[in-house]
């Protein structure tokens, strides 16, 4: 295995080290992934009921961490010092103990669900059930980081003391039995909605997304972009918008796009005329956007799916308008920098030609629409990624010259799935141990009322609350970890509180994943700033400028569902009307350049101050109308243009007089 870094939980958290695997280490963890790809496509195409035999639910989720957790241990060190070294005698027997652990829990499921052991636990599955939930938070650790373990730790062991705590966050207690036994054996903890959605779908597009990565389509993305739009002003920073959103929806993680496509964007960008800060800052928003992109979107969508009872395309349908807003305000951005500062494309000699880039990679455009074909079409969302990873590789093997696998190929693509696989397995088991945690004391339930109580039953208070803590939570805690715990704490307040379900979950979502462009951390923007080799700092803070309109679009959405596509049609064309309006002049005036009028007062000292009413008359013209009690669409569209008109009208005549006196 290549000494490679992970990002955990496939979209968020902190940056984990995978150490580079030798030995025995090395093929364990590699028959484990095969085992583990076998075991899904069985569970997935129901293959063994032919033969007389099925897994029940509890055997399948124990086995999956069987060839998970053990793995966790061997790849991701107990120290970052250890990450250059193999696993140490403390590694090995924490898998040997953990796969121990599962097997005993293989052997016995079906007595759990006969005897209910997980309410009346005899007293070996208490001892191994308490050693299993150690190490579970012991691997969500070294996948998650310190952070999530805390949380996990605190919110696992939280009925133990419920009963000594204070107020709204007090509760009954349990005993250490039935606490252990719970987490181990009750399909609310460890096994609960975080690891099923893996075990049940997530695991599939995972399997497809390194497929993908490993046939070559970051560099076909990458071509192809550069072939379309790298002659254009602004060309190269255009090419990073549309590859890394391309790669980024498919690869679910912001860190690793940023690092595959950020090598090729950065460096081009920077050829063009732009500055290494502006380079990794743009490339770092559009792998940020990747992830919100339908149609794969990370673990997190998958999750959400299964918290809200619908099925994943119903997820995707709805993330799309807001995703689409998102880009369209990037590429908005970077036009206008590229017209304000005079920056031209590359020359048509140093790029790709279109129709061969399109001959060597078309399997990988027809793959993605298979995939978006059955899930959008054929409702197969626990197939579809199955169907088209098959059919990506047969064509690769037979179309392909550069691309096609021989057996280091296959090891390498093995090599990756182990990496992810173990990484957010161990993840989610942690995360799914604190949704256990809060349903033994009925705590989630009792805290929506003391929310809204100190919300004073306010939605706008809630969102406000929800927005800074899902930023706060994203900086320490993987964004799946993250949205999982928000979902469970802060979700149901905010629809109480009367807004439509699926739009909350994304805005969390959304907002978690914000921490990638915001500093402190700004881990997206670090990693672009180590390929630009620019000050990281500064390129977190370019990274919020110019990825400044996320931190609007999710009030937009959540407030105006037909931006979600809820609602009559006719609702939703003019709310998205509406919302590419106001993003467009928005995006404009960030950077001071608006097509059809030119420069914004980019010469006058007072420029910035002009420039601040277009900004919150933009604001006001795609803000719903729900925003604020007894105002209609209408009426806040006519007040933002009456902001923005008469600055606009004088910027205009301003840049024709100084055009006639220059010619």
């Amino acid at each position: 295995m290549s000494d490679t870094t992970v990002k955990n939980d496939v979209s968020g958290g902190d940056t984990v080290s995978a150490r580079e695997l030798g030995g025995a280490a090395r093929w364990i963890a590699r028959l484990a992934t095969v085992a583990l790809i076998v075991l899904s496509i069985n569970q997935a195409f129901n293959i063994s009921s032919r033969l007389g035999y099925t897994l029940i639910e509890q055997q399948y989720l124990y086995t999956v961490l069987f060839l998970t957790i053990p793995v966790a241990f061997l790849l991701f060190p107990m120290r970052t010092s250890q990450a250059k070294r193999g696993p140490t005698i403390i590694d090995w027997v924490l898998a040997s103990l953990s796969a121990a652990c599962f097997v005993f829990f293989i052997y016995y499921a079906y007595s759990i669900i006969r005897y209910g052991w997980e309410m009346m636990p005899p007293f070996n599955t208490v001892i191994v059930g308490a050693v299993l939930w150690v190490l579970v938070i012991e691997a969500a650790r070294r996948a998650g980081g310190m952070v999530l373990a805390v949380i996990v730790l605190f919110f696992s062991a939280y009925p133990l003391f419920a009963d000594k705590l204070p107020g709204p966050i007090s509760a009954f207690a349990s005993p250490f039995e039935y606490v252990a036994a719970y987490h181990a054996m009750s399909l609310e903890s460890m096994m609960g909605i975080p690891l099923r959605a893996f075990a049940n779908l997530v695991f599939g597009f995972i399997l497809f997304g390194v497929a993908l990565e490993h046939t070559g389509a970051g560099r076909f993305f990458i071509n192809l972009a550069f072939a379309l739009l790298g002659h254009v002003r602004g060309g190269p920073a255009k090419v990073a918008i549309m590859s890394s959103g391309l790669m980024g929806s498919l690869s679910g993680s912001v860190v690793t796009n940023v690092l595959t496509t950020g090598v090729m964007t950065i460096p081009a960008m920077k050829r063009s005329g732009m500055k290494g800060v502006t380079a990794a800052a743009i490339e770092t928003c559009a792998s940020t956007g990747g992830v919100l992109m339908p149609p794969v979107m990370g673990a997190a969508a998958f999750v959400m799916a299964s918290f809200l009872q619908v099925s994943y395309s119903t997820i995707a349908l709805a993330a799309a308008i807001p995703a689409l807003l998102y880009f369209f305000g990037l590429f908005i951005q970077i036009d206008a920098r590229a017209a304000r500062d005079g920056l031209k494309g590359l020359p048509e000699a140093e790029l790709p030609d279109l129709k061969q880039t399109l001959k060597e990679g078309w399997h990988h455009s027809f793959a993605i629409v298979l995939l978006v074909f059955m899930l959008l079409v054929m409702r197969q969302e626990s197939l579809a990624p199955y169907y088209a990873t098959a059919i990506l590789l047969i064509i690769n093997q037979i179309v392909s010259k550069d691309g096609r696998w021989g057996k280091k190929e296959v090891l390498a693509f093995i090599d990756g799935s182990a990496q992810l696989f173990s990484n957010l397995a161990a993840i989610l088991a942690g995360v799914g141990m604190i949704v256990g945690g809060l349903s033994m004391t009925g705590l989630a339930g009792t805290l929506v009322n003391d929310l809204l109580f100190i919300a004073g039953g306010n939605p706008y208070v809630l969102l406000i609350m929800g927005a800074v803590t899902s930023l706060v939570l994203g900086v320490g805690m993987p964004s799946t970890a993250c949205y999982i715990f928000l979902a469970i704490m802060l979700a149901p307040a905010l629809i109480q509180a009367g807004l439509e379900p699926i739009a909350v979950h994304l805005f969390i979502f959304y907002w978690g994943m914000l921490s990638y462009i915001t500093p402190p951390l700004a881990l997206g923007a670090f990693a672009a700033a180590s390929v630009a080799k620019t000050p990281p700092m500064q390129t977190g803070y370019e990274s919020m400028k110019i990825g400044s309109v996320i931190y609007f679009i999710p009030f937009f959405f959540v407030l105006d569902p037909g931006l979600v596509l809820v609602g009559h049609w006719q609702n939703i064309v003019f709310s998205s009307a509406l919302a590419v309006f106001g993003v467009f002049i928005f995006a404009g005036a960030i950077q001071g350049y608006l097509a059809g009028i030119g420069p914004l007062f980019t010469r006058t000292p007072a420029g910035l101050l002009l420039r601040v009413p277009i900004l919150v008359g933009a604001v006001l013209i795609a803000l719903p109308g729900e925003a604020i009690p007894g105002v209609s669409d209408v009426e806040l569209l006519i007040a933002g243009l009456a902001l923005i008109a008469p600055i606009l009208t004088a910027a205009f005549i301003l840049n024709r007089r100084t055009s006639v006196a220059a010619a």
